[in-house]
Formats: structure tokens, C-alpha cells, sequence
């Protein structure tokens, strides 16, 4: 349901740390770069001020097998709209094992807060709308910061919205608008919080974050179109670019 929306808006958050600018030409593959970095300084500066002291706060209160169950609860919303991905992307064998995933943990699962698939060997798989649109041949486009959400493209962005506008789970089966707000935020703040430790270490690994977060964003996407196999024509024409002039 909001898988989409956790990814693009941890990867942008928690990828993201002071030095937003650097010198030097703008990448042929980021063409937006300098909107995109003026954006990546802003979503920083609001995970600074508001997300990451809530999540701190949120992980000091909150049990830890109370976080995973609400951590559970989520997934196997996400796992409705995977299983859907599954079956645009002619995937029916993976079909087969989201449906049996997603049906175990609602029932079994007490409605997805006990993970019993994962611990029968049901593997969780990754699947969503940007994802089936380059399945079908539809190009990324050019790197692209959201406000909030972070690091997206054209078509993930297209894919983020049809997931949010026509299959958002809870807004569809919660008529209360203060309830559908408490549990939005509270997905939000839980991943934030499952990934306090990442962040730290990235803050220390990456020379120029920005950069660091754009490829591993696209690399990642690249992989996951192609289920870990991307062509190899895409790898060599990368190298070949890198090279010297004569």
C-alpha cells in the first residue's frame, strides 16, 4: 500500500546530511542536479527538525516487539499491493506466493502483527507500480527529489502516485480521518525509526551524500525492474562513458 511511499521517503531522509552542494560539473545522468540538491537540503533539514527526533523519541517509548508488530501490521498491507504488482507484471508463480503470504498473515498472523509466513519460509518479495511500468518498457527518466518523499524518477513518481490515489489501503477502509492520520504518521515514524542505525553510519561513510544517494537509488531501482539480472548492455555503456576521450 504505501511501500512506494516508505521508500522513497526513508532513502531521501535517512540517505541525506548536511553538505547538500558540491563543485563541479553537473552529471549527464542528473540533468535537474541542482534543483534536486536544493531539494535533497531541504528534505534534510526537515528530517533534522521534525522525523529523526520522533523516531528517537518513538523507539524510547514504544517496546520493541510493539514496534515489530506495527512493523508487521504494514507489511502485509504492502503485501496486497506486491501480490497486485505480481499479476500486472505476469508474474504468477510470485503471485501465487504473495497470495499464500498475504492470506497467512491475516488470518494466522491476526491480521499481519505476527509475521507466520517469513517464519514458514514464505519469502516477502518487493514489488510496485514503478517497478511494472519498467517491466512494460516504460524508461526511468531522469533522476528527480520530491519534496518529503526524496529520491524518485518520472515514472516512479507516476508509479507513487497511482498507488496512493487509487490503491491506498487505509484510506480506502478508514472513514475516520483522525484515525487514518494516526496510523500514516505512525508508519511513517516506525520506518524511520528502523533505520536510526543506517543513518548514523552513512553520516560517517559517504564524502558527498547527495551523490552517494542518487546512484545507490538507481542502482537499487535498476535491480529491482529486472529482479537482480539488469542488462548487461546498460553496465558496459556506463563503464564505456567513464572512460578518457582521445
Amino acid at each position: 500500500m504505501r511501500k512506494s511511499l516508505r521508500i522513497y521517503l526513508l532513502t531521501g531522509f535517512l540517505l541525506a546530511s548536511g553538505c547538500a552542494t558540491v563543485d563541479g560539473p553537473t552529471d549527464p545522468g542528473d540533468p535537474w542536479e541542482s534543483y534536486n540538491r536544493a531539494m535533497y537540503s531541504f528534505n534534510d533539514s526537515v528530517d533534522t527538525a521534525v522525523l529523526k527526533p520522533l523516531a528517537e523519541g518513538y523507539v524510547e517509548v514504544v517496546p520493541t516487539i510493539a514496534r515489530k508488530g506495527i512493523s508487521n501490521f504494514f507489511s502485509n498491507l504492502d503485501d496486497a499491493l506486491v501480490l497486485l504488482n505480481d499479476l500486472l507484471q505476469l508474474k504468477f508463480v510470485q503471485a501465487a506466493s504473495d497470495f499464500t503470504r498475504l492470506l497467512v498473515n491475516s488470518t494466522v498472523g491476526l491480521y499481519g502483527l505476527i509475521d507466520v509466513a517469513s517464519s514458514a519460509g514464505v519469502r516477502k518479495h518487493n514489488e510496485d507500480f514503478g517497478q511494472t511500468l519498467g517491466y512494460w518498457g516504460l524508461p526511468s527518466g531522469p533522476y528527480l527529489v520530491l519534496p518529503l518523499l526524496g529520491p524518485s524518477s518520472p515514472r516512479d513518481g507516476l508509479g507513487l502516485y497511482t498507488s496512493r490515489r487509487y490503491f491506498d489501503l487505509i484510506d480506502r477502509h478508514t472513514d475516520d480521518n483522525a484515525t487514518e492520520n494516526v496510523l500514516v504518521a505512525t508508519d511513517i515514524i516506525n520506518t524511520r525509526a528502523q533505520l536510526l542505525g543506517a543513518s548514523r553510519v552513512f553520516d560517517v561513510a559517504a564524502l558527498d551524500p547527495y551523490q552517494f544517494m542518487r546512484d545507490a537509488y538507481l542502482q537499487r531501482r535498476q535491480s529491482l525492474v529486472y529482479d537482480g539480472n539488469p542488462p548487461l548492455e546498460d553496465f558496459y555503456d556506463d563503464e564505456l562513458e567513464d572512460l578518457p576521450s582521445e
